[in-house]
């Protein structure tokens, strides 16, 4: 199964670095991956459903590279989050297919939100919930925020490298992920 995905998700990148995700059809997908239709279907729902999984997938592999993890007792944990999310978004951006895709901006939105997200929430959970505020939505504002500082930094003209910029989002993600912590009995 995961030698399948891999093949799909190997296909469709060679596949896009000659032509537009647009012109990529299901049926050349299925041709560079040597498998059928039919398998294809068993995995995915369609051609999107593979990129958000290819872009997901390797930003979650950065992240696993990095032992990324976020236990809650610490806010300041996050930096190594944002930090990942800077380099995926170079790093992604650096290789030419993804550049010339406008499918792709998205879909590492939404990939990257959701691995924030999950990865935020572990820890979130580990500590308990905070009196009035779900850790879901917790976890979802502080996954939003942290991608967009880092989408505005990557926009950035000139910008400063991502080790100077990490303790600024930092700072601005910390009152979010605070109000996930559990209150202290006084």
């Amino acid at each position: 199964m995961r030698r399948t995905r891999m093949l799909l998700q190997g296909a469709l990148q060679k596949l896009m670095q000659g032509k537009s995700f647009d012109e990529i059809s299901v049926q050349d997908i299925t041709e560079a991956a040597t498998v059928n239709r039919a398998t294809f279907y068993d995995h995915y729902t369609d051609k999107f459903a593979l990129l958000d999984a290819m872009v997901a997938g390797g930003f979650h592999k950065l992240l696993e590279q990095r032992s990324v993890r976020y236990d809650g007792t610490c806010t300041s944990a996050a930096a190594p989050v944002i930090l990942a999310a800077c380099d995926y978004l170079v790093q992604c951006h650096s290789n030419s297919s993804c550049t010339q895709q406008s499918a792709f901006e998205p879909l590492i939105e939404s990939a990257m939100t959701k691995a924030i997200r999950r990865v935020l929430i572990e820890g979130i959970h580990k500590e308990g919930p905070a009196p009035g505020f779900p850790p879901e939505m917790v976890a979802t504002t502080a996954s939003w925020a942290i991608y967009g500082a880092v989408k505005a930094w990557f926009n950035t003209p000139g910008r400063p490298p991502a080790e100077e910029i990490v303790p600024v989002i930092l700072r601005l993600v910390l009152p979010i992920l605070q109000s996930a912590a559990p209150a202290v009995a006084g």
